[in-house]
């Protein structure tokens, strides 16, 4: 495993993070597909084996379930000092005052129910899953800040929103001396691209570190465009947006460069996302074995510039997605 520093900061990260969406309990009307426990076990197992320190989970996946799991999972296979643990606020818990969104009543709230649920006293990273346009930035970043202060977590990132909205909430940030952010959880892949157009240059020039999600397209490109979706595939929001025809060639230029080198195109996908200077560690939310090994692969598989440019070259402007 490789291990780098997120962004410029002095928090080091392993190159790759295990994404813990996929775990939960799918009684708490979570996703049907969300694995439990003894499901988990060998994906965590694996992850340790492979280096994967890097471990990002959310207080709404699986409803407080996957942080449950996620907490067990550090007790049984490694130890807390070992991982570099993170999580997330703003989706809604529940109808109360502190159930939803960024404000002060909510970010003190939701950080003890995830610091509970998780069976720790302090996240390594605290991040918010989107922006809240009905809290003040001021009133969010001071409020994170605090939570920094108390102990309850060491480092503060964000994730899917405009980069002028990035950009007003670390101006905040900076004019009050508070917490700034470390990190962007950003959408990237070879099928969404539209943050290299202003977040990543800002994220390259303020010393922020991405951290991809969704980097193989929820699996849209880890398998030829001919191959039946599930499903779920077609389904899903989180899915079917990218089963569009526009995003066929890019599939069929994936498929043949990683025919090209015998690899998977998994491999090839990821180690694209990988090049971007500004990516600290691409989230990879697996559910097979064989997920996590193909994304270990790819830190050892250098493309060169004229596979980046064939696997580049079809891509076209569209709306962004996933804010």
């Amino acid at each position: 495993m490789q291990y780098t520093r997120l962004g410029t900061s002095g928090l080091r990260v392993s190159r790759l993070a295990l994404g813990c969406m996929s775990f939960g309990d799918p009684s708490r009307g979570y996703n049907e597909w969300a694995l439990g426990d003894e499901a988990a076990e060998p994906l965590f197992r694996q992850a340790v084996e492979l280096g994967i320190t890097f471990w990002d989970t959310a207080n709404v996946y699986g409803y407080g379930s996957s942080e449950e799991i996620v907490g067990r999972a550090i007790k049984e296979y490694t130890r807390r000092e070992d991982v570099v643990l993170a999580t997330k606020v703003f989706f809604p818990m529940h109808e109360g005052p502190g159930g939803r969104g960024l404000s002060r009543r909510a970010i003190m709230e939701q950080i003890d129910a995830s610091l509970g649920r998780l069976g720790t006293d302090y996240v390594d990273l605290y991040q918010i899953h989107r922006f809240d346009p009905e809290t003040p930035v001021e009133e969010t970043m001071e409020a994170l800040h605090d939570v920094v202060k108390a102990g309850k977590a060491r480092y503060l990132g964000a994730s899917s929103m405009w980069a002028w909205q990035f950009q007003a909430m670390q101006h905040a940030a900076e004019a009050n001396g508070w917490t700034r952010f470390v990190s962007m959880q950003d959408q990237y892949s070879l099928v969404e691209r539209e943050d290299e157009r202003e977040m990543m240059p800002l994220l390259a020039e303020t010393g922020v570190g991405s951290i991809p999600w969704s980097p193989l397209a929820k699996g849209r490109l880890t398998r030829p465009w001919s191959d039946q979706q599930t499903e779920r595939a077609t389904t899903d929001p989180l899915q079917s947006r990218y089963s569009g025809e526009v995003n066929r060639p890019i599939v069929d230029a994936l498929q043949k460069v990683a025919q090209d080198r015998g690899v998977p195109m998994a491999q090839v996908a990821l180690a694209w996302v990988l090049r971007n200077p500004v990516v600290s560690a691409p989230i990879v939310g697996a559910t097979k074995p064989h997920h996590l090994a193909d994304a270990a692969a790819a830190l050892d598989l250098a493309l060169t510039e004229e596979e980046a440019s064939v696997l580049e070259e079809h891509y076209t402007p569209r709306m962004p997605s996933g804010f």
